[in-house]
């Protein structure tokens, strides 16, 4: 597959289909574990959180996107396994936020920056589910 034919792939691809929406959640959430996981040193110099902080947080990361994955891939999908999934990515929004404002775990500028860019991407997540499950429910 070209570039080209990716990116045509994609602009067909409707993300607000809920499996759609739950398979693009767990690979960045897979993507960001395996990151946190392979590179938690260096990581934690620029962020600003401690290395072992960031290895629990990439393992549980790993784990989490698993459980999206096989939920979004399920052949019969309950509408309790999403919706306990928009609720635990709205959890990790507003907590990632209250961590920058109170300062928890002292990230640096850089680390506050990427807490709050985590914190968009996954709130992003949870419109585009919030819509599947709505577009299920039809």
């Amino acid at each position: 597959m070209t570039p080209a034919t990716a990116i045509t792939a994609l602009r067909r691809t409707d993300l607000t289909s809920l499996p759609v929406a739950l398979k693009l959640d767990a690979v960045v959430t897979a993507a960001n574990g395996a990151a946190y996981l392979a590179a938690a040193g260096p990581l934690s110099d620029l962020l600003g959180l401690s290395a072992p902080l960031l290895r629990i947080a990439g393992a549980g990361l790993l784990a989490y996107a698993a459980v999206v994955w096989l939920v979004a891939t399920a052949k019969r999908m309950s509408r309790p396994a999403p919706a306990t999934i928009v609720a635990l990515n709205a959890v990790w929004v507003v907590g990632s936020v209250v961590a920058v404002l109170a300062d928890l775990g002292t990230p640096t500028t850089v680390g506050a920056v990427w807490m709050i860019a985590q914190a968009l991407v996954v709130a992003g997540f949870v419109e585009l589910q919030v819509s599947g499950l709505r577009r299920a429910e039809r």
